[in-house]
């Protein structure tokens, strides 16, 4: 066994900003921040599998993953998205497991699974508490050496991931090209160049014995990594490593993994791709990139940082704050073998997409003719940097980051090494890769437009080569063992002992409450300030006042313009993250320990003295009319709109909070003073810091940012009522033709997160549709396939919540899944609940919980929750308690009460030919409203009477 222990400690350079206004010293203070390392523990056994350990003992948790060398580029001839299928088979049924026992042996113990692809490897993990680790080997094992791949797994999964690439893909307006044009230019020879989900011909082509023989060809111990992270005790585990997986065979008909061949240069081209449901136009360059080990990696990521990570990005720069663009995004994505470099821009309405393509052309040879500037290189490996250090902050961030590495160059240190590397670019390293790779003769224009979305409109011209087959399989296939024979997953072990973190409270002279955790030790902490009002105070037709407030803050101060702020805050590794809910608005900002005091000088610089000038004011507002426009044209993202006026009609909570295309016309720069005026109040904010800070520097320093903080007039006085009195149920069709899928959504109205009526009313909703065992994702995509999941949910609010379920599926099952949510309300109120039940949906909920209170944006997120809702910081300790007093009887009793299909309001938005019959039989009441006449300021919708 080999040891890592601190390889590669890459120094983070935290530079001052170097901005031409009156910035604080605070502003200009120049730190250093060392990345922890990753440290872990290599192990190989015989039969090829490799074993890599990284203990945490601060955490309750552990996560087991197992990392297959096997992805969408090992997909057969003629099988596009058969790595992707198989992750979704590998995960269901086993000699010793039957249909879907993996979700209730991680769930009902207070854990979480899931699995991914890419086109180098396949990926499964769970995370429980620490003493089902065992478990957790023994279900890993029995997938590696006992899977059953029969007709029900095969049949069931291979509808589900259709509904996956309808959701995906087809649904919303970006996705076809972000999931088939791209690749399909990107790669000529390589078989990277077919999109990772497959294609719905190539899955209804696929066959049960291809999928056996894929499995023989490419699944074994020989092919995988077990990583192991979090609360273990490293000789016992390597112990349960040798008893559960060293008698695993390899593979014996071994297939070579390695892809063959390599990218000829770029023919140049232009690719005019369409899709039915764009609402804003996509201009942007297609050009190859190199693989994961070539030496130019960490100067390509540094370059393509400089280009488009942040406002004070040169794409951003150019075209955002231009108004040129909606939204720009710079990608380098690389597998092993090559890469790709996608330069792009969403158009802002009414842009001349030619004008945007030069402009964006312009930035990307600015790149290559000249250095760039000592303070855009700083930045950008800082933000490099930090964000590597945000996921570091959690031992399953950390097990993943390795995991990554070591699929992409086969070393598990180059996680440690690419940092190293990273601050080892240069100026001259940056401009010699963008010569290189951004050639402008060697690439592919590309054009993204509405229409039919044929697939040869961004088809190759090159023909797609023939890929390798695997051959037959030839061994005896597995069958679930009877009932009788099956072997019981391993019993759990002891829970570790873990101190929770403590809340420290204090509260400034001018009344600012401040809360303080330390929630663990990685050199990263997140400062939020928190507002009471939030949308829910927006004028009447002025909807989305709130969050523009708080969206435009960092727009300009009286002594910092956008740009400063951009500058400074990018340059320490940090940004400023704002948004209001219907209860407040919060604004929260992530850095490095040691940069914390100069990141909150420039936050309370902007929550003091936000100035919205006018320019840029009209800048953003346009903005966030094109991203509406975006959302208008996505069938789940009109379903939860839809949802506010619907149930809450004209109450403050009926609002949009993002506003509509119409209020947001209406607002004015003066509404948004107004606002900041009314609300941003000390009596009305609270100061959370959390992370690897201690709270006596958390509490000095919101007294030194926010201490000599006077009030300007009196405190505000929060609204009594924001749900208003309970409406009538109505059913809602919103008629999108031409839709890739139906969005449905069945809603009642819940309760308040201080009603005594809460905790039962959550564990009633977590057995309804919380997780992958609730009853709805039993119903909807376990058994029937119907859609890629189904779901429900019920916010915590200070008034009267929504809990509704939500699914997609396709627009010919639409009315199947709404009379499944509406018998699934009349079921819970009716059939008892088991306090066994109950005790599993308990134990997931406090899991989840507890995996959010783990990193420090996570409990500061908990916390500001719960002030927002009239509650206290310390009740995020009593979460668990509260939950342990609830019956069964009072959970049945509470869904009675409130879910009921009577009380239900139903709404579904698709292309309505394909189910409107069906669904006036089930609900005869239902009205149907053009998507091009909806009204979301209306409590009607813009219905005719």
């Amino acid at each position: 066994m080999k040891a890592f222990p601190f390889l590669g400690a890459a120094m983070l350079a935290l530079a001052s900003a170097t901005t031409a206004s009156a910035h604080t010293a605070a502003d200009r203070a120049a730190t250093v921040t060392q990345v922890p390392p990753i440290a872990y523990k290599e192990r190989i056994l015989k039969n090829g599998l490799r074993i890599l350990s990284l203990q945490d003992n601060s955490t309750p948790n552990v996560m087991v993953s197992v990392w297959y060398d096997v992805g969408s580029k090992h997909d057969p001839e003629k099988r596009s998205g058969f790595a992707h299928l198989f992750e979704h088979i590998l995960s269901r049924k086993t000699v010793n497991m039957p249909y879907n026992m993996i979700n209730r042996l991680t769930e009902d113990v207070g854990g979480v699974r899931n699995a991914s692809t890419s086109s180098d490897r396949t990926n499964y993990y769970e995370t429980v508490p620490a003493q089902y680790l065992e478990t957790m080997l023994w279900t890993h094992a029995e997938r590696m050496a006992r899977p059953v791949v029969d007709k029900e797994v095969f049949e069931t999964e291979r509808n589900v991931v259709k509904e996956e690439l309808r959701q995906r893909v087809l649904a919303p307006p970006y996705g076809r090209l972000f999931s088939f044009a791209l690749s399909e230019n990107i790669f000529d020879v390589l078989p990277h160049r077919r999109p990772v989900i497959g294609s719905i011909a190539d899955l209804d082509a696929a066959t049960l014995d291809d999928a056996r023989a894929f499995h023989e060809a490419f699944y074994g111990p020989d092919t995988a990594t077990l990583i192991v992270a979090g609360n273990f005790d490293e000789a016992r585990l390597q112990s349960l490593v040798d008893n559960y997986f060293g008698a695993i065979p390899k593979r014996a008909k071994a297939i070579p993994l390695a892809i063959k061949g390599a990218e000829p240069p770029m023919t140049p081209r232009r690719v005019n791709a369409t899709a039915p449901n764009v609402p804003l136009p996509v201009v942007g360059a297609i050009y190859k990139g190199p693989g994961a080990s070539h030496a130019d990696i960490a100067a390509l990521q540094v370059m393509n940082a400089i280009l488009g990570s942040g406002e004070n990005s040169r794409m951003h720069k150019a075209l955002v704050r231009t108004g040129l663009a909606s939204e720009v995004i710079a990608s380098f994505d690389y597998s092993e073998e090559a890469g790709g470099i996608t330069p792009f821009a969403i158009l802002s309405d009414g842009q001349d997409p030619e004008r945007v393509a030069a402009a964006l052309d312009a930035v990307l040879a600015g790149i290559a003719a000249a250095e760039v500037s000592d303070a855009e290189l700083t930045e950008a490996k800082t933000e490099l940097l930090a964000a590597t250090l945000e996921e570091r902050e959690t031992f399953s961030g950390r097990a993943f980051e390795l995991g990554e590495a070591l699929v992409l160059t086969g070393d598990p240190a180059a996680a440690n090494k690419r940092l190293d590397a990273i601050a080892r670019v240069t100026k001259a390293d940056v401009a010699r890769v963008a010569k290189t790779w951004l050639d402008p003769k060697a690439r592919v224009e590309l054009r993204y437009t509405a229409g039919d979305g044929d697939p040869k409109s961004w088809a190759n011209p090159k023909p797609m080569p023939v890929f390798p087959s695997v051959p037959a399989a030839t061994g005896t296939p597995n069958a679930l063992a009877a009932e009788a024979a099956r072997q019981a997953p391993p019993a759990p072990t002891a829970a570790p002992a873990v101190t929770p973190p403590k809340i420290a409270e204090s509260h400034l002279a001018n009344g600012i409450r401040v809360v303080a955790v330390k929630t663990g030790s990685v050199p990263l902490a997140t400062l939020s300030v928190v507002i009471g009002g939030g949308a829910s105070t927006d004028p009447k037709g002025r909807a989305g006042v709130a969050t523009m407030a708080a969206d435009l803050a960092a727009k300009g101060t009286a002594t910092r313009s956008a740009e400063d702020i951009a500058a400074a805050l990018e340059s320490l590794g940090a940004s400023i993250d704002a948004g209001a809910s219907p209860d407040g608005s919060i604004f929260s900002v992530t850095a490095p320990a040691a940069n914390l005091d100069a990141v909150g000088t420039i936050l309370a610089d902007v929550i003091r003295n936000a100035s919205y000038p006018q320019a840029e004011f009209d800048l953003e507002r346009k903005r966030m009319t094109d991203g509406l426009r975006v959302a208008l044209n996505n069938p789940g993202a009109i379903a939860a709109m839809v949802a506010q006026p619907l149930l809450y009609g004209a109450a403050p909570y009926g609002g949009q909070s993002g506003g509509t295309v119409k209020s947001l016309a209406a607002i004015s720069r003066d509404d948004l003073i107004a606002h900041r005026r009314a609300w941003w109040h000390p009596a009305n904010i609270s100061i959370v810091v959390t992370g690897g800070i201690d709270p006596t520097s958390s509490g000095a320093l919101a007294k030194r940012l926010f201490g000599d903080w006077k009030a300007e007039g009196p405190a505000p006085t929060l609204p009594k009522s924001r749900a208003g009195a309970a409406l009538p149920p109505r059913t809602i069709v919103v008629d999108l033709p031409g839709a890739g899928q139906a969005a449905v959504l069945a809603a009642v109205r819940g309760v308040s997160r201080s009603s005594p009526d809460y905790p039962s009313l959550l564990l009633a909703n977590s057995v309804l549709g919380v997780g992958s065992n609730g009853r709805l994702f039993s119903e909807v995509r376990s058994k029937r396939a119907l859609s890629y999941g189904a779901y429900s949910s019920m916010p915590a609010r200070a008034d009267t919540a929504l809990l509704s379920a939500s699914a997609q599926t396709k627009n010919e099952s639409a009315t199947e899944v709404a009379e499944i949510f509406l018998n699934e309300f009349e079921r819970l109120g009716a059939e008892p609940i088991t306090p066994d039940a109950l005790a599993k949906r308990r134990a997931f909920l406090e899991g989840a919980y507890g995996r959010q209170q783990e990193t420090g944006g996570g409990y500061g997120a908990i916390v500001a929750g719960l002030i927002l809702q009239g509650l206290q910081p310390a009740d995020a300790l009593d979460y668990a308690a509260r939950l342990a007093a609830v019956t069964p009887e009072a959970a049945n009793a509470v869904a009675a009460k409130n879910i009921t299909p009577e009380n239900a309001s139903l709404i579904v938005v698709g292309d309505s030919a394909k189910f409107i019959d069906t669904l006036r039989a089930l609900r005869p009441d239902l009205v149907v409203i053009p998507a091009s006449e909806l009204d979301l300021e209306s409590p009607t919708l813009g219905a005719t009477p």
